[in-house]
């Protein structure tokens, strides 16, 4: 079943507000009871809650760079990037609710990152997960939005794939039988 007209743009908006609340929710948590110096550790130290200001972008990529460079490169970029999926994705005939649903767990992870450099100068990240010499980098709730969303549209991309081989192979038997 494919969502089409208001149905659809209800059930965007209603997982894009979501995604953001969840994401200020958290981290208005973690400002509120984890000091810049904390550090809890859970699960035998695979699991380390801290409090970090990224004033860049993923991984603190721009942190250093100097002003208006700095904006443009990790604010209006990608405000632009967020407000034009936004538009494809509520105007775009076809998509499917799984590429739908992923494109929006991306727009609502980004518009929670986005928010917090635009009304506080950084985003508040707060998770690390270590296994072993596998380690992440430090990452907050609209991160794992944004993870979320490529997932579910790798996904959607894989089963269209085969969904396409699929019938390829179709009609390559049916022509074969007419031989």
């Amino acid at each position: 079943m494919k969502f089409t007209g208001t149905p659809r743009i209800i059930f965007f908006l209603v997982i894009l507000v979501l995604n953001i609340i969840a994401d200020q929710a958290t981290k208005s948590m973690m400002r509120a009871h984890i000091g810049y110096y904390d550090q809890y550790f859970f699960f035998n130290n695979h699991v380390t809650l801290l409090r970090v200001e990224n004033t860049g972008a993923f991984l603190s990529l721009g942190a250093k760079l100097v002003q208006p460079f700095r904006f443009i490169l990790i604010t209006l970029l990608p405000a632009i990037a967020l407000l034009g999926a936004l538009f494809y994705s509520i105007t775009k005939k076809g998509l499917g609710n799984l590429m739908v649903t992923g494109i929006v767990f991306c727009i609502g992870g980004g518009m929670g990152n986005l928010y917090d450099r635009i009304v506080r100068g950084s985003v508040t990240d707060f998770v690390h997960l270590k296994f072993g010499p596998l380690q992440t980098g430090i990452f907050n709730a609209a991160d794992v939005s944004i993870m979320i969303g490529f997932g579910l549209i790798l996904l959607n991309a894989f089963l269209r794939r085969n969904d396409d081989q699929k019938a390829e192979n179709t009609v390559i038997e049916d022509h074969s039988v007419e031989l």
